[in-house]
């Protein structure tokens, strides 16, 4: 897998703003896990990361990335009016967006939904079993495993459970 393989999926303007900031989220040590724009009369722009070093992220990560990414993204200005910038960490319950995070969390229970319909379903909730470039895997609750492309998935999260709980209380080590 090369190191594009593993980039986030972004589409329209947060894959322009994705374009433009990651650069220099990596030359700063942060990974883009995923570029969010809402709202129409004045968009939020928010930017989840992670530490490329797999350390906990902190709110002083917060501050670095807001100042770097907001310079970058005056410059480029790929939303023409007024816009907020929010960024954060990708939390416990993180989405999934990166194959190298389905397959950090593999073992876990996690909810996917899709863009178009697999097996007359769109939503779906089992246990992560990973993913490379192009398909994601879950074992459902009934115990059949299947796979997703992660092209159709629209958006895919791990859910809040005590066995995640501890298993990121545990120290991180770097991938």
């Amino acid at each position: 897998m090369n190191e594009t393989d593993d980039l986030p999926r972004h589409e329209g303007l947060e894959a322009r703003i994705a374009d433009a900031i990651l650069p220099t989220l990596g030359h700063l040590g942060y990974e883009l896990v995923r570029v969010q724009v809402s709202g129409k009369e004045t968009p939020t722009v928010q930017i989840m990361a992670d530490r490329a070093d797999g350390a906990i992220f902190t709110v002083d990560d917060c501050e670095a990335i807001s100042h770097a990414v907001g310079a970058v993204l005056d410059v480029a200005d790929p939303i023409k009016s007024a816009w907020t910038l929010e960024v954060s960490s990708a939390g416990i319950d993180r989405p999934l967006t990166r194959a190298k995070d389905w397959n950090r969390f593999a073992g876990h229970v996690a909810t996917l939904e899709l863009a178009i319909p697999q097996d007359g379903r769109k939503r779906f909730r089992g246990i992560a079993l990973g993913a490379d470039a192009d398909v994601a895997r879950l074992k459902l609750e009934d115990g059949t495993e299947i796979a997703f492309r992660r092209d159709n998935i629209r958006k895919a999260k791990l859910v809040l459970t005590d066995e995640l709980i501890a298993a990121t209380a545990a120290p991180q080590t770097p991938n």
